[in-house]
């Protein structure tokens, strides 16, 4: 007989913590819908108040000065996206509902602008990559004095920043693709016009 009962106890419950039970009477999750980043990273064309192109900013940017009355979209793509109340159409081209002056100069110096001013190719073996699989190179080393200015930083894959080293390109035997330059008005205006090849909704805007 059980001990327990012999002490006028009830006997222990039987509660199933074994692997099978346990499984079964678990709730499921729901499953989460596949997230689509690209198209919320998908470029957009920004137009100034009059028209002209002035900025490229990602479908999740654009999305935001919609909804906070900011901007306009002047073209739309086919793809949703879904709200909890309402649905979407992704813009291609926006355009700002207020003048906005922008000044001639240059932009912020930062790893992003320059991957967007070296169009994420190395500048050395002139291989286009992700950002992800690209780092920033000082032409002259740091060592020797290099600054991290537009016109010292480059773009650059692991293979050939590994090669260079503590090296000039010259002592390397590597050659640059192209001079490194500030990021102005004029370089970015470049840009939507390279991108504007891949979308002809943009090409009408880009007369510049």
């Amino acid at each position: 007989m059980d001990n327990r009962l012999k002490m006028g106890l009830r006997p222990r419950p039987n509660i199933g913590l074994g692997k099978a039970s346990f499984d079964s009477a678990a709730p499921k999750a729901p499953i989460a819908p596949a997230s689509r980043p690209s198209v919320m990273q998908a470029p957009v064309l920004v137009l100034n108040a009059t028209f002209e192109p002035i900025n490229v900013t990602a479908v999740r940017r654009a999305l935001v000065l919609m909804l906070k009355g900011v901007a306009q979209a002047e073209e739309t793509n086919p793809a949703t996206v879904h709200s909890t109340s309402s649905k979407i159409q992704v813009p291609s081209v926006i355009r700002l509902l207020s003048y906005r002056h922008i000044p001639q100069q240059s932009r912020a110096l930062s790893r992003k602008n320059i991957l967007l001013r070296d169009r994420n190719t190395c500048q050395f073996c002139g291989t286009a990559l992700p950002a992800s699989e690209l780092t920033l190179d000082h032409v002259m080393p740091r060592s020797r004095g290099g600054r991290s200015s537009w016109e010292n930083l480059v773009a650059c894959c692991y293979d050939c920043n590994n090669r260079k080293g503590d090296r000039t390109p010259e002592e390397a035997g590597l050659k640059l693709q192209r001079r490194p330059r500030p990021f102005t008005l004029h370089t970015s205006r470049q840009l939507m016009r390279l991108i504007g090849h891949r979308d002809e909704k943009w090409r009408k805007y880009l007369f510049y």
